[in-house]
């Protein structure tokens, strides 16, 4: 995508994602709905812009809610939100578990088309409204859903298990496996610097040992054990995509901004497997176009969100990205690389396995943390920014390596 004005990024707000592993959480006591979420993250993004009156559009980003909550048209809570949103144009988009920078990029799209010049984008999905075992295929809808009865019970734990399986036999078990158990430790280690992450309370006092949980094909899946795995989450992420016009009737000053300087996006047929299932070609793809874009290259990068859904995916989006050969992204992990002091922190609050991942809130989730960090508004999980790395990176991907998109976000001072 081409960016012929700026565009920027102000203004980001998370609310907790709640699910297991959060005090608050209790599976037989009333939560946040949708709406709550909505609301909450909503006004979030709304108090520091001014209010209401400052934005032109409204874009939810939701996956699934029709099934989870019984509940569409999503847009149309946006006046619930506040008032004064009331007859603005909303739109709601879908991209499975890309859902959330799908929203993103709609805004940057409707800033380059001139058609505004502030755009409200809010993920939200609330997943903890029916068991495991039904979400799981709830959330085969992400995948080519004939293939779900021949799929395993737990389909997509069931898709990146094979995708571990054919990495361990290409590239080995114990150094993979290692490297897995590095990037969950890595995880919780930043979602305990994060208020809002849902793995904030974890107090598990080795980290490693339990990454390093032999997988147990008759409990769970033949590759990946529980931990390699994102958590069911609920929760509402939101951000406001302005051009220079927006900042200025906003009252935010630049230094409160990133730029957006390269969006990739990129699709893969949802009907057909992957051609190497030791590779995400998709997202290799979407993360070219996206620095192309930007003009920059995989060393100008000061951080990265990654869709780290299980932790294989996580070793792998080090190779897609290029910081790594292929068979040689569990060594750059297992170097300390990825970690929050290593070459290029990853996933600073907790990425999908450390803070969660409520589904159609994750690319928003993802945009948000990149500008906490490159505004210096992370609190205590806050990273060193270099002067000459001032860049950073985003991919959210939705299905298996099918729907993605990369943004390229720069610090403004």
């Amino acid at each position: 995508m081409k960016l012929r004005r700026k565009v920027y990024m102000v203004a980001g707000y998370n609310t907790i994602s709640m699910g297991s592993g959060r005090k608050e959480f209790h599976p037989k006591k009333p939560r946040p709905g949708l709406e709550e979420y909505m609301k909450e993250a909503g006004q979030g993004v709304l108090q520091q812009i001014g209010g209401a009156a400052h934005v032109d559009e409204c874009v939810v980003g939701n996956f699934i809610a029709a099934r989870y909550n019984k509940q569409a048209n999503l847009a149309a809570f946006f006046p619930f939100i506040d008032e004064g949103l009331k007859y603005k144009p909303c739109i709601r988009v879908e991209g499975a578990c890309g859902t959330g920078a799908l929203a993103l990029a709609t805004g940057v799209k409707s800033v380059l088309a001139e058609t505004a010049e502030v755009v409200l984008v809010l993920g939200v999905e609330v997943q903890n409204s029916v068991k495991a075992v039904y979400g799981a295929d709830i959330l085969a809808a992400a995948g080519w859903y004939k293939e779900r009865k021949k799929g395993h019970a737990h389909f997509f734990p069931g898709k990146f298990s094979e995708r571990a399986g054919a990495y361990y036999q290409k590239f080995g078990y114990e150094k993979t496996r290692e490297a897995m158990a590095v990037w969950y430790k890595n995880a919780i280690e930043n979602a305990r610097l994060c208020p809002t992450a849902q793995e904030f309370h974890n107090t598990s006092p080795d980290l490693l040992g339990t990454g390093m949980m032999k997988p147990n094909p008759h409990a769970f899946v033949e590759s990946l054990n529980v931990f390699d795995c994102s958590k069911v989450s609920d929760g509402a992420s939101a951000i406001a995509v302005v051009s220079e016009e927006g900042l200025k009737r906003c009252g935010i000053p630049l230094s409160e901004a990133v730029e957006i300087k390269g969006v990739g996006m990129a699709e893969y047929d949802i009907t057909k497997p992957p051609a190497d299932p030791t590779r995400l070609e998709t997202t290799s793809v979407a993360v070219g176009k996206a620095l192309e874009s930007a003009g920059i290259s995989k060393e100008d990068l000061a951080t990265v969100e990654c869709h780290d859904c299980f932790s294989i995916a996580g070793v792998m989006a080090v190779e897609a990205i290029g910081f790594a050969e292929h068979g040689k992204g569990a060594d750059f992990v297992l170097a300390g690389n990825t970690s929050r002091n290593g070459k290029v922190p990853f996933n600073t609050t907790g990425g999908l396995i450390g803070w969660g991942h409520p589904t159609g809130a994750t690319g928003v989730h993802q945009a948000v943390t990149i500008w906490e960090q490159l505004t210096g508004k992370t609190g205590d999980a806050q990273i060193e920014i270099p002067a000459d790395r001032p860049y950073g990176l985003s991919i959210n991907m939705g299905g298996d390596d099918k729907t993605l998109v990369s943004i390229v976000y720069k610090k403004t001072t």
